[in-house]
């Protein structure tokens, strides 16, 4: 059986379409019916019933899918593995992290990490922190390092790390700086406020803006390195955590605001896991380290 005639099964029936499984594996439409034909052939069942340009899967199709998903599944794995070991790594550690974490503060970890453990090979996924907690479960990642605690029960999870919350606005000229510093009502009277790009603070946060300065205007913009390069332009302002803008407020390309009445809230980072193997183990004692210096 060839690996080919099970990734496209997947996603022709994923898509119920030949054409779109076809457009996606980059094949002719011919090509992804004789792969399916193949596999029915191996298999000596049906599996899927065609309708003029549509298909559906037959109940030995629906039964056969969870099946092939783990033969890929494993295949990989099992790949990725045998690539790391021909590399001459002994131990691998997959990491799914929340994109404005990998953008900001986890390459100078990993550096540090992989300096002190050569022989862990270490394979990055960027996911939404409302899906690290599932890529944990069903073992597409090792550990996981997210903007929120994660939904499911049998995880375990710690908060590594406490991040302030700042109000940010455009970098001005220095001279236009010098003559009058920028205060909070100021900047919310005269800009957009950029939401929604945190995953937990953003409803009681907006709540306690708008108690104080109803009139403002609100741009939702959700992901955090969208929300900085619409601020280094001039189209709005935003409250984010300090660990995520500490480089353009050193290189003046934005400025932290005094807030007088909002008190901002804390963004907390999480490290996620369900089975703690000596790679989960050691990461996690690194990053411990990391965020108490």
């Amino acid at each position: 059986m060839d690996i080919k005639w099970l990734k496209t099964f997947i996603l022709a029936a994923k898509y119920e379409n030949l054409r779109r499984a076809s457009e996606d594996l980059f094949l002719t439409q011919p090509a992804v019916s004789k792969h399916i034909k193949s596999l029915e052939n191996h298999l000596n069942t049906k599996l899927f019933d065609r309708v003029g340009k549509s298909i559906s899967l037959t109940p030995a199709g629906y039964k056969f899918l969870s099946y092939a998903a783990e033969i890929i599944d494993n295949y990989d794995k099992g790949m990725e593995e045998f690539e790391g070991w021909k590399q001459g790594y002994n131990l691998n550690l997959t990491i799914a992290v929340a994109p404005q974490i990998a953008s900001s503060i986890l390459p100078d970890i990993l550096r540090g990490f992989i300096d002190e453990y050569p022989d862990i090979e270490v394979i990055i996924n960027i996911v939404n922190s409302f899906n690290i907690g599932e890529q944990i479960r069903i073992g597409k990642a090792d550990i996981g390092i997210s903007r929120m605690e994660p939904i499911q029960k049998d995880l375990s999870y710690e908060v590594i790390h406490r991040d302030p919350v700042i109000l940010v606005a455009p970098y001005r000229k220095e001279k236009d700086q010098n003559e009058h510093f920028p205060i909070e009502v100021e900047i919310l009277k005269q800009y957009r406020v950029l939401t929604n790009n945190h995953p937990t603070y953003w409803s009681n946060l907006l709540t306690e803006i708008k108690r104080y300065y109803p009139n403002i205007r609100t741009m939702p913009v959700t992901q955090i390195e969208i929300s900085k390069r619409f601020i280094e332009k001039g189209l709005g302002v935003s409250y984010l955590p300090l660990s995520m803008v500490r480089e353009e407020l050193k290189h003046q390309k934005m400025i932290e605001v005094k807030q007088d009445k909002i008190l901002s809230p804390t963004s907390f980072t999480y490290v996620v896991t369900n089975i703690e193997t000596p790679e989960v183990k050691l990461f996690k004692s690194f990053l411990t380290k990391v965020f108490e210096e």
